[in-house]
């Protein structure tokens, strides 16, 4: 299989090195030449991704931002074969899909969206790694939803990324639950860590800490990017999230031990029910 990737960052790398180590050609690019020479050095890549590669592709994965994705697309879509498959990884599809399917449409081949569920605190190739998608679930936006034909043909293309399971959604669906699981959890981490008793934290500070100011270290433009693409879904989460902040608040500042105890409470058997 010859896979073509846009983009070397911590995702579009760790695509490349995954790829690679399974054995399969892998043309790249990214804007940063020194990247693309580091990839190339290292024996992660095969190739520049251009306009004479881009035809040789099975597989084309864009790796960039939602409206840079959009924008190589249309900008390199007379290029890319007919029996290629083309995939994203932005963290809203709604926004990405509308865009992208019309182009596939229009030049006649497949633009399927695509989310992988992985990554970590840290940017860039040199934090990319083969397993990255190891266990982890992709999600994925189909132009259609009843060619189980063609659904097998999608496991075997991401087989070598050895995800955990391939989850299909609509593009609405997809964002909808990424405000909740991902980016509201973004903007609360982000939002908690400004205190500034935040400084003084060493030594008291354990797991609880830990876990949810981890994902408060972030790029603050694809962010910014995503949850603007996002306003709807995400305001609505928030405002559910501030309403029940708010009652805990009133509880506590009230010395209201019945309520908070029952809030407590509620909040413990939704965790047990929602991972059993």
């Amino acid at each position: 299989m010859t896979v073509g990737i846009i983009g070397l960052g911590l995702i579009g790398g760790s695509f490349a090195k995954a790829y690679k180590q399974a054995g399969h050609t892998v043309y790249a690019f990214d804007t940063d030449s020194g990247v693309l020479g580091i990839a190339a050095i290292g024996q992660f890549i095969d190739g520049t991704l251009d306009t004479g590669s881009i035809g040789k592709c099975d597989l084309i994965i864009i790796a960039l931002y939602p409206q840079a994705t959009i924008d190589w697309l249309r900008e390199n879509a007379r290029y890319i074969n007919k029996t290629t498959i083309v995939t994203d990884t932005c963290g809203i599809k709604q926004h990405v899909c509308d865009a992208c399917f019309k182009i596939a449409d229009e030049y006649g081949f497949v633009f399927v969206g695509g989310h992988p569920m992985a990554g970590t605190q840290f940017s860039g190739f040199k934090h990319s790694r083969p397993t990255m998608f190891k266990g982890a679930s992709m999600i994925i936006v189909p132009p259609k939803y009843d060619d189980i034909e063609f659904f097998d043909m999608l496991k075997s293309l991401f087989a070598p990324c050895l995800f955990g399971r391939i989850t299909v959604s609509t593009a609405q669906q997809h964002d909808e639950m990424i405000a909740f699981t991902s980016q509201m959890a973004h903007v609360v981490s982000n939002a908690y860590i400004k205190s500034p008793v935040a400084r003084a934290h060493r030594g008291f500070s354990a797991g609880s800490y830990k876990d949810l100011t981890r994902v408060a270290w972030l790029n603050e433009t694809m962010w910014t990017e995503l949850f603007l693409d996002n306003k709807e879904n995400l305001v609505k989460e928030l405002d559910f999230f501030l309403n029940s902040v708010k009652a805990y608040r009133d509880a506590i500042a009230n010395d209201d031990p019945e309520t908070l105890k029952a809030l407590l409470a509620e909040g413990r058997r939704i965790k047990e029910e929602v991972d059993r």
